[in-house]
């Protein structure tokens, strides 16, 4: 370890930004599409208007727009499972070498109180706390530990908002439980620690890399750091509240609608296809 240690410490400050930290970039976006998805009109116009007006605009487009990037993502992104796997190596390269790390250094807090003493230690705190969010996160909602789940709902990438709220809520009626609100809170800390994570990472890497040499640099970067850990606050907060107050019932209604044109999108030109030679040329001909 001593022997490598420069080039350890950029691997691991790198795999912390490439691929981890832009996949939080776009997972955090794509939430919080649950929120902006408000204002995306077009979201609405393939709907039911009477659906559109039952359930409200707003509500329409939040759903509509988060359904169709989570729809995107698990049927038209390629090599899923590629991505996935070298996501996950690079989580596990990052943990254990950061575990290592925080193992053999030695926090000053208490001699020191100084900001960027309290920023180390609560690096490491955040580590910890975000690998078993992370673990938690996608074994309820990618690997299906529904015996994780209050009220044991099954998130469903083809309804995923009404699912999803259901998780967190901790009830498939959509009903607020005791154990949903732990549920709620967990996902709180653990998106407000890998934003701080990622956000503070980011400064301390530029460091690392030699790019931020003088103060005045550091300090610079420092307020671009924290203006883009602001906004993946926000984005993943939004998140978080949106599925918290979605309306279960209208967003099955939603995807529902969305499935049900999907399914006609597709059986369509199937059923074109199957009309013999004549038929066509008689509604040529008819034409």
């Amino acid at each position: 370890m001593n022997k490598h240690h420069f080039l350890l410490r950029r691997l691991h400050s790198l795999s912390g930004i490439v691929p981890i930290g832009l996949f939080l970039i776009g997972h955090l976006t794509t939430n919080s599409s649950i929120i902006w998805g408000a204002i995306n009109g077009r979201a609405t116009h393939a709907m039911d208007p009477e659906l559109v007006e039952g359930v409200g605009k707003a509500t329409a487009g939040q759903v509509g727009t988060f359904q169709h990037e989570v729809t995107f993502i698990n049927e038209s992104v390629p090599f899923l499972i590629l991505i996935e796997i070298t996501l996950w190596l690079s989580i596990a390269f990052h943990s254990i070498l950061g575990i290592y790390y925080a193992r053999t250094g030695k926090a000053n807090t208490k001699r020191y109180e100084y900001q960027g003493n309290w920023r180390y230690t609560l690096q490491r705190i955040s580590g910890y706390v975000g690998i078993l969010f992370i673990v938690y996160h996608v074994a309820t909602l990618r690997w299906g530990w529904t015996w994780l789940i209050p009220g044991g709902t099954k998130w469903d990438y083809e309804y995923a908002s009404s699912t999803l709220a259901m998780a967190l809520k901790g009830s498939e009626t959509g009903d607020w439980t005791f154990l949903g609100v732990l549920v709620s809170l967990l996902y709180l800390l653990g998106v407000t620690m890998l934003v701080f994570h990622f956000a503070n990472g980011l400064w301390t890497a530029a460091i690392t890399w030699g790019v931020t040499i003088t103060a005045k640099a550091q300090r610079n970067w420092g307020y671009v750091c924290a203006a883009l850990g602001a906004g993946l606050m926000a984005a993943g907060w939004g998140a978080l509240f949106g599925f918290l107050f979605v309306d279960v019932q209208a967003a099955k209604d939603i995807e529902e609608e969305m499935l049900r044109k999907k399914s006609a999108d597709i059986v369509e030109p199937e059923a074109v296809s199957m009309i013999p030679a004549t038929e066509h040329t008689l509604v040529a001909i008819e034409a």
